[in-house]
């Protein structure tokens, strides 16, 4: 049976002594959630995690969602229960507008307890994920009237939102939809048609379900040009909030597939189903991007969220099974053999997962801040930075945490041998689960490549150029500290390399844009380690400054820390210089074969 420890306290280290959560306590939110409420929340958001959802992880994957003769999505057992009790806990409502039921408290929290939930268990996490999703594509783009008619529901939880994009014709290129909006006489519309592997998209555990849906108006032009966002609800909601009859929505059957059983993936039909239009006309995309922008952070945490999980499983296995004897002489002799943990290659795995979720969870939480920022500083200067900054890290930290955190689960189930292969030991459900955040929300090459073509030239390249001079500051300021040079020297090069990267591109992919296309994934995950260096150096800074001053008693804590940091510059950092000799080779031997030599 597996299990799962919230790693609170790495967290709470994380926000109050690296990234210095207290001087955003002028923003609003932040001043709510002093460091005492933080730790509170957190520590309650854990529980909740590990007590209510972990349980019924394995359980429900072996169960799956149902689907009746009446076209009725069931959930797994206890699922129901869980979420009665993750709305009664207000969980949804943490950073929710408070004029329609939220708390208004950072997003940075709400994104942590992202995390525990979706490592204890990814197929619930994502119900009220999408849900959170639908909430800011209305509240941002919707109508006055719609958003008092639906936002509080859904941001209490007793109605579910999701988001329907695409086609069983088509994937990414969403200008092939097909779906159709009927204009009616009250301003309504009519939509007809047919959208799959819509996550959550049909279950008992709220009393509706808000679908947000992209569809064409007649007569709108062809392409993405053409497309507009609808709110369609399950069920038909009278204006004074009352529930009525169902809504010509229908899920016509689940998706049988790899992993996140317990999540509903429905074929959903819309038979002249009633919606209203989201923001303007033929501009659905952008209202939608506010969706999918949300959900990609979201997913990035279930990359990292499932490499955790199944770390932290690997180790205890490793400390418990005997076999074989270490290199250097017998560790327990009492016993038959010593603990496999003894064994290099076994450490060298772990300390590989261990030393990229450490970092990864400090550039999730360093991009979180940069979101609450651009939400609510009045500073208008400080947002536009902070907007830059996610908007650039975003595709980063979808492609790179999600195919990490893949290949962690991966080496993580390889820690139990032959038994990782088994169900029983839940090694092979995190991998099955991990493998569907490199393909949702955007597969992991088109993360790159808006990266590459639309995320570097924005602004003339002020969101990269101002995260060189960021990085480059820091390295500056930190060059002649005896104590920072370990990890100040790799991220240097590593930056040297990031840069080196961006001008290939600037000077080769204008003329041949195949050389961007070619070298897109590689600069996703050079910009990575690049990024998860940089955290780490900001952690030994911090680390060797508590050590130094003697005032922390986890002396054995943070010097292990200081260990993971420098097993991340020794052995993971210098692969950004592979990165960029793959870039800089362009692309004329990947294109020089005719489609029938493959």
């Amino acid at each position: 049976m597996p299990s799962y420890s919230a790693p609170v306290d790495d967290t709470l280290f994380l926000l109050n002594d690296v990234l210095g959560y207290e001087q955003y306590s002028d923003l609003p939110g932040f001043a709510d959630a002093c460091p005492d409420l933080l730790e509170a929340i957190l520590r309650e958001g854990a529980k909740f995690s590990e007590e209510i959802a972990q349980p019924i992880n394995q359980s429900g994957d072996l169960e799956g969602c149902s689907r009746s003769d009446d076209g009725v999505v069931t959930p797994p057992k206890g699922f129901k229960e869980a979420y009665a009790a993750f709305c009664e806990g207000g969980w949804g409502t943490l950073s929710a507008d408070p004029d329609y039921g939220g708390q208004g408290l950072p997003h940075t929290l709400a994104t942590v307890f992202n995390e525990f939930l979706s490592s204890a268990n990814m197929a619930f996490a994502m119900y009220p994920g999408l849900t959170a999703g639908a909430v800011a594509a209305l509240s941002l783009h919707a109508t006055d009237e719609i958003k008092q008619k639906y936002l509080p529901n859904m941001i209490a939880g007793t109605w579910t939102g999701t988001m329907n994009l695409t086609e069983p014709h088509c994937g990414t290129d969403l200008g092939l939809i097909r779906t159709k909006a009927s204009p009616q006489e009250d301003g309504s519309y009519k939509i007809s048609g047919t959208k799959i592997f819509i996550s959550a998209g049909d279950h008992e555990m709220s009393d509706n379900i808000i679908h947000l849906v992209l569809a064409r108006i007649e007569g709108a032009p062809e392409g993405t040009k053409g497309i507009s966002l609808f709110v369609v609800p399950k069920k038909m909601v009278a204006d004074d909030g009352t529930i009525g009859d169902l809504n010509g929505v229908s899920c016509g059957s689940l998706e049988h597939k790899m992993g996140i059983h317990a999540n509903a993936t429905c074929v959903m039909n819309y038979d002249e189903s009633v919606g209203w239009l989201v923001g303007e006309e033929n501009k659905g995309l952008r209202a939608m991007f506010t969706m999918m922008n949300e959900a990609r952070l979201g997913v990035a945490v279930q990359g990292l969220a499932q490499s955790e999980v199944a770390y932290q499983n690997a180790v205890v296995y490793a400390k418990d099974r005997l076999q074989g004897r270490s290199l250097t002489g017998p560790k327990a002799p009492e016993k038959a053999a010593d603990p496999i943990i003894v064994h290099p290659d076994v450490r060298r795995t772990l300390m590989h997962i261990r030393s990229f979720n450490e970092a990864a969870r400090a550039l999730v939480l360093w991009t979180a801040l940069q979101g609450d920022v651009s939400h609510r500083s009045p500073d208008e200067k400080a947002r536009t930075k902070a907007d830059d900054m996610m908007g650039l890290m975003t595709p980063v930290l979808k492609g790179v945490l999600t195919d990490t955190g893949f290949a962690n689960t991966v080496n993580a189930q390889q820690m139990f041998g032959g038994h990782g292969y088994i169900a029983e030991w839940g090694m092979e459900q995190f991998v099955r689960d991990a493998r569907i955040a490199m393909i949702y929300e955007g597969a992991n090459g088109i993360q790159a490549l808006d990266l590459v073509g639309r995320k570097l030239p924005a602004n003339g390249g002020r969101a990269v150029m101002g995260f060189f001079e960021e990085v480059g500051a820091f390295i500056k300021d930190n060059a002649e500290d005896e104590a920072m040079k370990p990890y100040i020297a790799p991220l240097k090069a590593g930056l040297d390399d990031l840069q080196k990267a961006t001008m290939w591109f600037m000077n080769n992919a204008m003329a041949k844009p195949d050389n961007a296309g070619a070298g897109s994934v590689d600069y996703m995950h050079l910009f990575g380690l690049v990024g998860l260096g940089y955290m780490w150096a900001k952690i030994a800074k911090t680390v060797n400054a508590k050590l130094e001053s003697g005032s922390d008693s986890k002396e054995d804590w943070l010097k292990a820390k200081l260990t993971f940091a420098s097993f991340f510059m020794e052995r993971t950092m210098p692969e950004t210089s592979a990165h960029l000799a793959r870039i800089s080779s362009g692309a004329d031997t990947l294109m020089s074969l005719d489609a029938d030599a493959f």
